[in-house]
């Protein structure tokens, strides 16, 4: 009786494992196939928070953009890795608008290199102000205001 209860103890430790290390396994091949084959999707995210890039590292840009802004940006996207769209807060001042993007494109181009980029201010109702355009090859900032 002894032996058939310390057997049935092993047997039950040993499925236990079994079934952990099958499931967990699993789960990792699964996530890790949603990454490689999931496209970006516009609009939220799966954590419920709204996306702010085409890709990874304009996600990323466009969330540290928003939270290092101390509350001038409200929202930001970057499409292409090379459009970026701001929309300001109204604590911003209409003589700050393009101080601010020159900041902006300064740290953009800082994060995507190599190519000429372009941002689009908003206003907290998202009417453009005005855009800005970097080119590359001469590094400057041409700034355009919108037409009203």
């Amino acid at each position: 009786m002894r032996v058939f209860q310390q057997f049935r103890k092993i047997l039950i430790a040993l499925s236990l494992v079994l079934v952990l290390f099958t499931t967990s396994a699993c789960a990792g091949a699964t996530q890790a196939s949603d990454r490689v084959t999931e496209q970006p999707r516009l609009g939220v995210s799966s954590s419920s928070q709204v996306e702010r890039g085409t890709s990874i590292a304009a996600q990323e840009y466009g969330d540290w953009l928003v939270q290092t802004s101390k509350d001038l940006v409200q929202d930001a996207y970057v499409r292409d890795n090379d459009k970026l769209g701001v929309v300001i807060s109204p604590k911003v001042r209409p003589n700050q608008v393009r101080s601010l993007a020159r900041s902006i494109v300064q740290s953009f181009h800082q994060n995507f290199r190599d190519r000429d980029l372009k941002v689009l201010m908003y206003a907290p109702d998202k009417t453009l102000i005005m855009t800005a355009q970097y080119n590359n090859q001469t590094q400057q900032i041409e700034y355009e205001a919108a037409d009203s």
